[in-house]
């Protein structure tokens, strides 16, 4: 893989991972700051980055980036790899997770290089629940918290337990869906901290402490600690949160939010993401700072790292990791090196429609963008798409003959737009912009533009789609938008795919 450029833009903004980054779990080795997410029914899965900042992260690789780790053929859409807990220990990395599919089930992953490789998983079957955490005390004892409040001593080196789960805390009376836990020492206590209100506008985060890690856990007073419902604020859904330490010893939190748009009920598009919010402490309860789109001065200097390019001309032996597949991506369905330059797609699934469909794409990260792609569909049928899942997707399909728009919202399927097709390579190009004036309670968060770049530059428009269709709101789900290429129908080609910003 060709070296990537530093990074230019220093400005540091919220969110710090934009697109579909939930779930954020960060921990720090010396200068160094690893950060992992969820990934659901995508592969590679448990996308991993890395910081000297706390601002600006790169990514360095996948945990789970062969197919041996990740079984994901049984994966509903939305379901697969939930809410990862990365932390360090005893000069090792540690990742816990939960596999939410048939094959699934709760996982411990291990490396000395957090770029990989990490270990086959170690399976962890006594583990009830999803979102796993695990704390160790000074004497090596490890604790793994799961949601709804449940802990059980474990031995992260094999998976087996120490006797029955018992419920540590899970938030106040009757909250919903108390979920996220980590577990910290901070001083002369543990502290406790969750999610709690459901991973939609009622998110939010509360904090317990005790001085045990097996409780009792007194609840913080001031609980929740951080949410953002009944606000208008343009941050909404927050909660998922991890503590660590910034450069200076000020402490720090990530969290999940997004961004609505539109009119109500407000839709977002580009997932859940991760941003970053100052901690103080005050009587030895955390005081969490305003989760905003304009992240306040870090007391320490930003130090930017590489970027990869937007776009990617397919020369490397191996995809960016930032190149992610619906549930699986063979050597045999996908490969930069049968035709070296460009990247081919061998028919699965036969459409988007499909499970198993062969797709290759990139989050959304920004509001407005606009994506093309340089395609051979030679004998077959391809193209561009936006996915969200199954039964929601947009897309521009070319073939030896046609190039047509295909629409998928819930159970409708129709195509929307056709013309012949050029003879030999075709760019396809779809963009997302602001819907048009004027705006009501009922305008939709985008508007979606497919279309096909003719010999001269231009864009001719074959459809101009309402955005609002390919939102968490309307669809359901813990994903985000993903834009790229896959094959419909034997094999083609790409030669090339760029993605550009259209926000500034």
């Amino acid at each position: 893989m060709s070296p990537l450029p530093d990074r230019t833009d220093a400005r540091p903004a919220n969110p710090v991972l934009p697109g579909f980054h939930p779930d954020p779990s960060v921990c720090r080795v010396g200068e160094d700051y690893y950060l992992a997410c969820s990934s659901f029914e995508y592969f590679p899965g448990i996308p991993l980055f890395h910081s000297r900042d706390l601002v600006h992260w790169t990514q360095i690789g996948n945990v789970l980036d062969r197919p041996g780790q990740l079984p994901l053929a049984t994966a509903a859409s939305s379901g697969g790899i939930y809410a990862p807990t990365l932390r360090h220990h005893g000069g090792r990395f540690w990742l816990m997770v939960t596999n939410c599919s048939k094959d699934g089930g709760n996982l411990i992953v291990t490396a000395t290089d957090p770029a990989g490789p990490w270990s086959d998983p170690i399976r962890a079957p006594d583990v009830p629940g999803i979102d796993p955490d695990l704390a160790w005390e000074e004497d090596g004892t490890c604790w793994c918290t799961v949601a709804g409040g449940w802990q059980v001593r474990i031995d992260p080196a094999t998976g087996k337990t120490y006797g029955d789960p018992h419920r540590v805390w899970a938030g106040g009376p009757g909250a919903k869906a108390p979920e996220a836990p980590h577990l910290y020492r901070i001083g002369a206590y543990w502290y406790l901290l969750i999610a709690e209100g459901g991973t939609e506008r009622g998110h939010g985060v509360s904090i317990a402490r005790g001085t045990s890690p097996t409780g009792p856990f007194e609840p913080c007073p001031d609980n929740p600690v951080l949410t953002h419902r009944g606000t208008d604020r343009p941050v909404q859904n927050t909660g998922h949160a991890d503590l660590v330490q910034g450069p200076d010893g000020s402490w720090w939190m990530v969290l999940l939010g997004v961004r609505p748009g539109g009119g109500t009920p407000g839709w977002h598009v580009l997932g859940r993401e991760t941003f970053l919010t100052p901690v103080t402490w005050v009587d030895g309860w955390p005081v969490v700072g305003e989760v905003d789109l304009e992240l306040p001065e870090v007391p320490w200097p930003l130090r930017p790292g590489p970027v990869e390019a937007l776009r990617d001309d397919f020369d490397d032996a191996a995809l960016r990791p930032g190149w992610i597949s619906v549930r699986e991506r063979s050597d045999a369905h996908c490969s930069t090196e049968e035709r070296p330059g460009w990247l081919t797609l061998r028919v699965r699934g036969t459409s988007l429609d499909a499970p198993d469909v062969m797709f290759t794409g990139r989050r959304q990260q920004h509001a407005a963008f606009r994506a093309r792609a340089l395609m051979d569909p030679g004998q077959g049928r391809g193209g561009l798409g936006v996915r969200l899942d199954e039964q929601h997707h947009y897309a521009i399909e070319a073939s030896a003959e046609e190039i047509r728009v295909v629409a998928r919202i819930g159970s409708l399927r129709t195509v929307v737009a056709t013309r012949p097709a050029p003879r030999g390579p075709v760019t396809l190009t779809v963009s997302a912009v602001d819907p048009p004036l004027p705006h009501g309670p009922c305008t939709g968060p985008d508007v979606l533009s497919l279309g096909v770049e003719e010999a001269d530059g231009t864009v001719t428009e074959l459809a101009v789609l309402d955005g609002r269709h390919l939102s968490t709101e309307v669809a359901g789900g813990f994903t985000g938008r993903v834009i790229g290429m896959y094959a419909a129908d034997g094999t083609v080609h790409f030669d090339w795919f760029d993605y550009e910003p259209l926000d500034d």
